[in-house]
């Protein structure tokens, strides 16, 4: 395996660049996160399983997977209100009556 392997799909960047391989990868990490988030746990995983990807042939994937996790470590879910269920409101039309 090599630095130049190349993810199944390219990973898109916030300002329309790409990641394409495991070299492109690590080298975006090592420049985009600053040096005092190189010690949270989703940039090390990230670093240590592109490095595995490379060098002694681990699962693409994953590197691609934590790679997506460093660079997205400080994004919080907004999750939205839904509309209500509909449970319980439809009546049959012989209870109408």
């Amino acid at each position: 395996m090599s630095w130049s392997q190349r993810f199944d799909e390219p990973i898109v960047l916030p300002d329309g660049g790409k990641l394409v391989s495991l070299r492109e990868a690590v080298a975006h990490l090592s420049t985009a996160i600053p040096k005092s988030d190189h010690d949270l746990p989703a940039v090390v995983t990230a670093a240590e399983l592109l490095t595995l990807a490379a060098e002694h042939g681990g699962p693409v994937e994953f590197a691609r997977i934590a790679t997506l996790r460093a660079l997205n470590r400080h994004h919080v879910r907004q999750f939205t209100d839904r509309k209500d269920p509909h449970w319980g409101r439809r009546k049959l039309a012989r209870d109408r009556w």
